[in-house]
């Protein structure tokens, strides 16, 4: 009911000034409040160190991101669009429908600069392109193609194990479309391609590039839950499994990730490696009885890469191995006793080991407790340093089997946490990753895309943050997720402009935990929690590389000063 001119009149006599000393009390009061508040996040001690120049590049930021707000993402900007999505355009939509106006901003060109130290949970079939990688393995002489079944109906096409291989001769008799086709029999890759019967060869790469990626329904799908996207995405490792083990695809697809990340301000990256023994040698049909040549392939390229300019400053890579949770005991055990052996031969390149697969799915880590046990045992006997990186708490559940991973991932010294998405409901262990320093490797695009929450505004980064658990950002399975890269921009950007507590600040302190958090030594235990405490002020290769990054980060607010301090720099009253 409307309130009559004559009474507002009135009423509007008593409503209180602005100056009026008690809602000044109150406006005092709130401020004292909030600035208590992010004094306890875990960001908090980096804000207090920006300088000068980092404060008004980071004030700079707060305004281009306060107008791309208010102009890029609300519906009356560009109503067609949310007409035919019939969705709302908002800071921090859905990824997957908002990666394309992203890219047009003036916060991506930020964030697609912005020195993002390293990247610490990413998968590495999952990370380059399938552009790039199904483009290469055509050009490939030699490469060919089998399936489990005949690809004749669209559902075998939809569900079918497919694999590639090396073969001398060219095999080209028969069709792996048609009926007759012999289960398992390998096809010369070009013939099979230019064979596609819905629209030859461009028609076959959009088939096979759909069943290496998760698309926008399959994300959007909510009302399926999480174990039917899973079940998706663990298609598109089937597939992509044996495209890059050959050696001269695998030389490629290095290189071209390194490239990748460098350009995106990524100097360092520790993906989790997940392969049986199917690696082959350059024209060899026949696979290594173990993982050394492809490790030395990885050394080599990496050297490679640094000598190029392109790669100058580019500090490597390094593998966290990792067994399928769903393995039977025998096959686990005998995935440990290769990792052992090749941390032997190459110590500074295996950082750790960690299990993986859809935790809902797979066995809860205290059923794998014999086969730990057993691992730690193993490496205590033969000398070598195996810390655990576990995946825990990738679940929506609460006292679930999945859920208590965590207690057992803290329990067994994990040193880093994979995802970590549900240790926002327990109080108790937030408290001890934080006495223990683990650090949580958040994948916020990730997390959305496989229905964990609906967008990266109901993320529960910003409450571990809050109450000062130590984060770093990461992109997890970027190809197969569509963000079509394998930097962390995308990621960085859903941050930047979803949680507006976080701001540049924000990002800077997750990365330089990034670079805190690195294992760029073969440390023990003492070593590595030393590493952790010092910081910059220690005396090795991690303190080196900390400040490499923080000279990075002062260039890059400079730029930012530079680059739009004419427009939006709010000079003194920073």
């Amino acid at each position: 009911m409307a309130i009559p001119d004559d009474l507002w009149e009135e009423l509007s006599k008593d409503l209180p000034a602005k100056s009026d000393p008690f809602l000044q009390q109150y406006l005092a009061g709130r401020e004292r409040l909030i600035g208590k508040e992010k004094e306890t996040r875990s960001d908090a001690s980096f804000r207090k160190a920006l300088t000068p120049i980092a404060r008004r590049a980071c004030a700079i930021v707060d305004r281009i991101r306060a107008q791309e707000q208010a102009a890029v993402w609300t519906p009356s900007v560009e109503e067609q669009l949310a007409r035919e999505t019939r969705q709302s355009i908002f800071p921090g939509m859905m990824f997957m429908l908002a990666k394309d106006r992203m890219e047009q901003t003036k916060l991506w060109k930020i964030v697609r600069r912005m020195p993002k130290g390293c990247l610490l949970h990413a998968h590495m079939d999952a990370m380059v392109d399938f552009d790039f990688i199904l483009d290469q393995l055509l050009k490939t002489p030699g490469m060919h193609m089998s399936s489990d079944v005949s690809l004749k109906t669209h559902e075998a096409r939809e569900n079918a194990i497919v694999r590639f291989r090396f073969r001398a001769k060219e095999l080209v008799n028969g069709s792996i479309w048609h009926e007759a086709y012999e289960p398992g029999s390998f096809l010369l890759l070009t013939k099979v391609a230019d064979e596609f019967p819905e629209g030859g060869r461009p028609g076959f790469l959009k088939w096979l590039k759909s069943r290496c990626t998760l698309s926008l329904v399959d994300s959007h799908e909510q009302h399926h839950g999480i174990d039917a996207i899973w079940e998706k995405f663990a298609k598109c490792f089937v597939v992509v499994a044996t495209m890059i083990h050959y050696e001269p695809m695998f030389r490629a697809f290095l290189r071209h990730l390194m490239g990748l990340l460098k350009a995106d301000g990524v100097n360092w990256a520790e993906l989790r490696f997940t392969w049986p023994l199917d690696y082959c040698r350059d024209r060899c049909e026949e696979p290594e009885i173990d993982y050394s040549h492809m490790c030395r392939v990885i050394e080599e390229e990496v050297a490679k890469f640094q000598a190029t300019e392109e790669g100058k400053g580019f500090w490597g890579l390094a593998l966290i191995w990792t067994t399928l949770r769903s393995f039977e005991t025998r096959r686990i055990i005998e995935n440990m006793d290769h990792c052992i052996t090749t941390k032997m031969e190459f110590p500074q390149l295996i950082a750790g080991y960690d299990l993986v697969g859809p935790e809902d799915l797979g066995k809860p880590l205290t059923d794998l407790l014999p086969e730990l046990f057993w691992f730690r045992k193993q490496c205590a006997q033969e000398g070598v340093n195996l810390p655990f990186y576990f995946h825990a708490g990738e679940t929506l559940g609460d006292g679930s089997s999945t859920d208590n991973n965590l207690f057992d991932a803290i329990l067994l010294g994990t040193r880093r946490i994979g995802h970590g998405f549900s240790l926002y409901k327990h109080p108790l262990l937030i408290d001890m990753v934080k006495d223990k320093r683990i650090l949580i490797e958040s994948c916020p695009i990730s997390n959305e895309v496989l229905r964990l929450c609906g967008s990266v505004t109901a993320h529960p980064l910003p409450a571990l943050l809050a109450r000062g658990v130590p984060c770093s950002l990461c992109n997890d399975d970027p190809a197969m997720l569509g963000q079509d890269t394998a930097g962390m921009s995308h990621d960085f950007w859903q941050a930047l402009q979803g949680w507006g507590n976080l701001g540049l600040a924000g990002l800077g302190s997750l990365a330089e935990n990034s670079v805190r958090w690195s294992t760029f030594e073969d440390q023990n235990q003492d070593e590595w929690a030393k590493g952790i405490k010092e910081a910059s002020l220690g005396s090795g290769i991690k303190a080196e590389r900390l400040k490499e990054w923080q000279v990075e980060w002062e260039k890059f607010c400079l730029w930012i000063v530079t680059e739009f301090g004419e427009e939006y720099d709010p000079g003194e009253n920073v």
